[in-house]
């Protein structure tokens, strides 16, 4: 094949998974597609579902060793989407891929199925080209990267643990580019910490405060007090660490009743220069000094990764560069994704996957011309590593 056949393949293969209706956990057959090309390309599959009957998630694992020896190089993606939205707002069917004026629509076209056509589409053709390739190219597919994250890469990072496979470099395909395809990969994600607290009050009238004991005034001088604080002040590749309160709940329902508890949910988005720990430390501290009658329940979504300039950063940006004529930025801006659990596994993982424009959004889209380029950007990244 040569580029634009292979640009027709990746679109072509793109469509039949956005018009898979994979809304999380549901992969909807998605898998089953991937793992039959896969196959076809002299790849071994192996399916590793996870979680309870009523939230099924579907996991696959897929691998080529090469005739001599060398790095594993793993694509990484999920299946699932996020639910659609209105319906009656989407100028086309969410599931039905279609195009207009230069763009494919659908739930999943950038976030982030094109990308995992584009790494099929790419593996195949450097399979093809180069059968005795140096080293293993793996594929980690989950439906569940965005629902809880409990039962997918999670699952698959603990399969391969415990079956010694070793990963020495990952290209996850979340949408990255900001206004043109590669001038932005992720190096590195913040972590996420999150928190429910929960202040214990007196329930009482309102004509008589004296008898009750109000959590909303409790609280109010140690959320001020919170909100104020600097955690840290980040470092040459973090942005330094927020923190922001998502919930604010309290009240009966009725306006002359003073509510018993107050609940406040917060995140703290953090850099290296911060733990887990010394944020709950911190959190612990301030509401002592308040004397806050309290109880509060953390949630760590997942520890910052950052992958330095190395091999896998060295590849993509010349395989970037050779296609589009631009070098990415290096960021690690934005939410968290599943790179932060393979990166336990595995010393190099970046994200790079087409414009992120309009993830989640209503008549999401990718340009139907930056699809090629994308599976070219990682053909030519395998050719550089297992060549």
């Amino acid at each position: 094949m040569d580029a634009d056949q292979r640009a027709a393949e990746a679109l072509r293969l793109a469509e039949r998974l956005i018009a898979r209706a994979s809304v999380t956990p549901d992969d909807a057959g998605c898998q089953d597609l991937i793992a039959e090309r896969l196959r076809a390309a002299g790849f071994e599959t192996q399916r590793i579902d996870s979680g309870p009957d009523d939230f099924r998630v579907r996991n696959l694992w897929a691998w080529r060793r090469g005739a001599r020896p060398g790095p594993t190089l793993a694509f990484a993606g999920h299946t699932d989407v996020v639910p659609t939205g209105p319906l009656d707002r989407w100028h086309s069917d969410p599931f039905v891929p279609t195009h207009r004026d230069g763009r494919l629509y659908g739930r999943g076209a950038a976030d982030m199925k094109t990308s995992i056509a584009c790494m099929v589409v790419a593996a195949e053709a450097f399979v093809a080209a180069q059968p005795g390739h140096a080293g293993t190219i793996g594929f980690l597919v989950t439906s569940d990267e965005e629902g809880p994250a409990l039962d997918g890469t999670t699952q698959l990072v603990r399969w391969l643990q415990e079956r010694g496979e070793r990963i020495d470099a990952c290209i996850v395909g979340e949408p990255t580019s900001v206004k043109s395809l590669g001038d932005t990969v992720k190096n590195g994600r913040r972590g996420s910490l999150s928190a429910r607290l929960t202040v214990h009050g007196v329930q009482g009238h309102i004509a008589y405060p004296q008898l009750a004991n109000n959590p909303i005034h409790r609280l109010a001088p140690v959320l001020a007090e919170l909100v104020a604080m600097h955690w840290d002040g980040g470092n040459e590749h973090f942005p330094p660490t927020s923190f922001q309160v998502s919930n604010l709940n309290a009240g009966t329902g009725a306006g002359n009743v003073i509510p018993g508890t107050a609940t406040l949910d917060f995140n703290f988005r953090f850099s290296t220069e911060s733990t887990p720990e010394s944020l709950q430390s911190r959190v612990e501290a301030v509401l002592a000094r308040h004397a806050l009658p309290h109880a509060i329940a953390w949630s760590l979504g997942g520890r910052p990764f950052l992958t330095r300039p190395g091999s896998l950063i060295a590849a993509l940006s010349d395989s970037i560069g050779e296609v589009t004529g631009r070098r990415p930025e290096l960021s690690t801006t934005g939410g968290t994704s599943d790179g932060r659990f393979i990166a336990q596994i595995c010393p190099q993982v970046v994200e790079c996957g087409p414009v992120n424009a309009s993830i989640h959004q209503i008549d999401e889209h990718v340009a139907v011309a930056d699809i090629g380029p994308l599976a070219e950007i990682y053909r030519k990244t395998l050719e550089k590593l297992l060549s």
